[in-house]
């Protein structure tokens, strides 16, 4: 079995990249030759399988001169018509199967999806994939409306947990130092983009250190928001307790995580967050935005629900917390369910 993934490789780590890695190291820890694509605009040296064609014409080449049985294309956000493109040049590639992942939760709910049907140009292309993986019910629900067979399938959530053993021992600079400094630490993960409302946390640290004096704010990610909210964070009276990290290693995150008194997840737009779920297993407490298909133990507020982003938080900080919080074993089930479905497919 020789496995090609196509979709966004970290940096930056959205829930989308961390999957898409996660299964690639997942494969390469068990031997199977496994090689990535990256599609996004963000480029590194080619190193470990992973390939940054630069053009749609270097894509091609890469998908003819590269030896694969599986092509798995992950999928997040709108389903664009260069996406469609994409997933119908997957499924048109001989002697190979295709498995499309698509990771964007709040879609079905759209304008767009709700007008999509059999006919629809997203129907067309997503029933000539071998497999479809759904990250969520809802998005199951979506596949089905299009007249996707129901065998042809699965439902898998895009996280993996780690184990105590794998996180690091300490947090880099300046994070170990902020972390140290700050009582309680409130952290938020994800991409710097307008659907997850950060001003918003940035603001409302300021209402939050009245109560907390010691309260920081850490914020792990990039995105094409990162000069704005530096100029909106320094023009704070608090801006020396926010610190905006860029972004971290994917285990470094989850140590950060794992010391944070709890996650933020203030979204306008938002999926199944793969963070929100780390944060859970990792005994961490949530406050999210309701968005109707958030894990439970989350707590949650409504959409820019500033005023009720305070209570939440005096609520989570005065209630004691796990200490045993991390299980001693990692979980894997989830990336072992993504290789059954391309040994089954191959047995097919």
């Amino acid at each position: 079995m020789r496995v090609l993934q196509l979709g966004p490789y970290p940096p930056p780590h959205g829930g989308v990249q961390t999957n898409l890695a996660a299964i690639h190291a997942f494969l390469q820890k068990h031997g199977i030759p496994s090689m990535v694509i990256n599609i996004t605009h963000h480029r590194k040296a080619e190193e470990n399988g992973v390939y940054y064609p630069r053009n749609a014409l270097e894509l091609l080449r890469l998908l003819l001169r590269l030896h694969y049985d599986i092509i798995h294309l992950h999928v997040g956000g709108m389903l664009s018509r260069r996406l469609l493109g994409l997933g119908l040049l997957c499924s048109s590639i001989p002697g190979t199967k295709s498995v499309l992942t698509f990771h964007s939760g709040g879609y079905p709910s759209t304008p767009e999806a709700k007008a999509s049907g059999r006919n629809s140009l997203a129907g067309f292309v997503l029933r000539r994939q071998n497999c479809l993986i759904g990250v969520n019910p809802e998005i199951m629900d979506f596949f089905h409306r299009l007249d996707v067979p129901e065998e042809r399938t699965r439902l898998v959530y895009p996280h993996a947990f780690q184990s105590e053993a794998e996180l690091p021992g300490t947090l880099p600079e300046p994070l170990g130092t902020f972390c140290s400094a700050h009582r309680p630490v409130l952290i938020t993960v994800g991409l710097l983009e307008p659907e997850y409302d950060l001003p918003l946390q940035i603001e409302f640290l300021g209402e939050m250190r009245q109560s907390f004096p010691s309260a920081g704010l850490v914020i792990i990610g990039s995105g094409s928001l990162e000069p704005a909210l530096r100029r909106t964070i320094e023009a704070q009276p608090w801006k020396d307790h926010v610190l905006l990290c860029g972004d971290m290693p994917h285990a470094v995150t989850m140590l950060a995580i794992r010391r944070a008194s709890a996650m933020l997840r203030t979204t306008h737009y938002d999926g199944d967050a793969v963070s929100v779920r780390e944060a859970l297993h990792l005994g961490t407490p949530v406050i999210a935005t309701d968005n109707s298909m958030r894990p439970p133990g989350v707590h949650l507020i409504a959409k820019a629900d500033r005023k009720g982003l305070l209570p939440a938080v005096e609520k989570v900080l005065r209630t004691p917390i796990n200490l045993d919080r991390l299980g001693p074993a990692a979980d894997e089930s989830n990336l072992e369910a993504v290789l059954e479905i391309y040994e089954k497919l191959l047995d097919e």
